[in-house]
C-alpha cells in the first residue's frame, strides 16, 4: 500500500474540506499515478470529491466508523481488518491511501511508499500530514526537481519516501 499526498511547508493538506492549492501538474500526477488502481479514503475526503462521486477508473474504498454509511460506487469498510480483507484481492503496489488526515495517520504504518508533492508555500490549513521528513521510519529515496506551475507560479516538487518499518504486508 502507498500514500499519495500534497503538502505545504507546514505539512498542511487541506482547509475546510478543500485542497490548499490547485496545481494542474499535481492533479495530473495524482490521476496518472492512481488511474486503474485502488484508492482508499476517509468519509470526509469522499464527501469533498466533486459531486461526491467515485474517482473514475479506480476502485474507490471509504474507511468510516459511521455505521450504515452508504455511498453508491464506493466500497465501505469500518475496520482495519475489513479493509485488509478487502485489499487482499489487489496488488499492494496498486493501492493508494489518498487521505484525509486521520486516514493518513491510521494507514501510514502499513504503507511501503509515500508519493509526496511538496508545495513551497505556507497556507492556512486545518488538516495536516505528519512530518515525514523527521519521522525515523520514513526515508526520502527520490527528490524531484523543483517545478514552477505554469498556471499560478507555485513552486513544488514530487518526492518518494520509503517506509523502513512497514507493519503489515497485504
Amino acid at each position: 500500500m502507498n500514500i499519495i499526498v500534497a503538502v505545504d511547508e507546514n505539512y498542511g493538506i487541506g482547509c475546510k474540506g478543500n485542497l490548499l492549492a490547485n496545481i494542474k501538474e499535481d492533479l495530473k500526477f495524482f490521476k496518472d499515478t492512481t488511474i486503474e488502481k485502488v484508492v482508499v479514503m476517509g468519509r470526509k475526503t469522499r464527501e469533498s470529491l466533486p459531486n461526491m462521486e467515485p474517482l473514475k477508473n479506480r476502485i474507490n474504498i471509504v474507511f468510516t466508523k459511521q455505521n450504515n454509511y452508504k455511498a453508491e460506487g464506493f466500497f465501505i469498510v469500518s475496520s482495519l481488518e475489513e479493509l485488509f480483507l478487502t485489499l487482499k484481492e489487489y496488488n499492494s503496489d496498486d493501492v493508494f491511501c489518498i487521505g484525509g488526515e486521520s486516514i493518513y495517520n491510521l494507514l501510514a504504518p502499513y504503507c511501503n511508499y509515500a508519493y509526496v508533492t511538496k508545495i513551497y508555500e505556507k497556507y492556512n490549513s486545518d488538516k495536516k500530514f505528519f512530518d515525514i521528513d523527521n519521522n525515523e521510519n520514513w526515508k526520502l529515496i527520490r527528490r524531484g526537481k523543483t517545478i514552477t506551475s505554469k498556471e499560478n507560479n507555485i513552486k513544488f516538487n514530487f518526492n518518494i519516501y520509503e517506509n523502513n518499518d512497514v507493519k503489515y504486508e497485504l
